[in-house]
């Protein structure tokens, strides 16, 4: 897969005999120079965290590593990437198809093959060859055919039961963060809005005085003691 990916890019692999650094000069002379200079002040001072030590190389590389001047060109790395001119972006369907996986299956009598539990109808005329599939691991409807490297259709899903391959790690659900302010204490305000509405409580009748009261009792002539 890595060399098709190189391929697909135009990037040229060059592997060198196990135990030769002769043959890995430039990246061992990298190590050497980033366990001399970074490790082992980053030891000495102590990391308490990966994130740490990430943002710590980040700041040496750009402030010390790129900014030294190279004693066989005279550059700093910084200038000597600058004047090459603007980077050039690589097409990003190139990239896309460069990092697709790819898988190697023999087709059934009757034209089908399987992949990560789902199956599959090929073209009919591939019965019996042994095929490979090129795909996006994160979508398994969408299959490319290839014989001997040459394009030969896609797969048509039949049975699809997953649509991401198993290998490929599910991205984490992002865990839920209180607003800070007191929200179901708005919403309540707002449903009591809607279906209750502002009571004028003085409005309302008090217990005991939904009645006029009775006016006071006047004495009559017959409540009147006789002499």
């Amino acid at each position: 897969m890595l060399e098709r990916s190189c391929a697909v890019l135009g990037i040229r692999l060059i592997h060198s005999k196990p135990y030769r650094p002769q043959g890995r000069g430039k990246q061992e002379r990298l190590n050497r120079f980033i366990r001399e200079r970074f490790l082992v002040e980053a030891e000495q001072a102590g990391i308490a965290s990966l994130a740490q030590l990430n943002d710590r190389f980040d700041a040496w590389a750009e402030q010390v590593c790129n900014q030294r001047v190279h004693t066989e060109t005279g550059q700093t790395p910084t200038a000597r990437w600058q004047a090459g001119g603007p980077s050039r972006a690589a097409d990003p369907l190139l990239v896309a198809e460069a990092f697709r996986w790819a898988a190697t299956r023999v087709v059934t009598k009757t034209a089908t093959v399987s992949l990560a539990g789902n199956r599959y109808q090929v073209d009919p005329s591939l019965c019996g060859q042994r095929i490979e599939l090129r795909y996006d691991p994160e979508d398994l409807a969408s299959l490319t055919v290839y014989v001997e490297g040459a394009a030969a259709g896609v797969a048509t899903p039949l049975v699809v039961g997953r649509h991401s391959h198993p290998a490929v790690p599910q991205a984490a659900r992002p865990q839920p963060t209180p607003t800070g302010i007191d929200y179901l204490g708005l919403v309540q305000a707002a449903h009591e809005e809607q279906t209750i509405g502002h009571i004028a409580y003085r409005d309302l009748p008090l217990p005991g005085l939904d009645h006029q009261a009775p006016a006071a009792h006047q004495p009559t002539t017959l409540d009147k003691d006789p002499k």
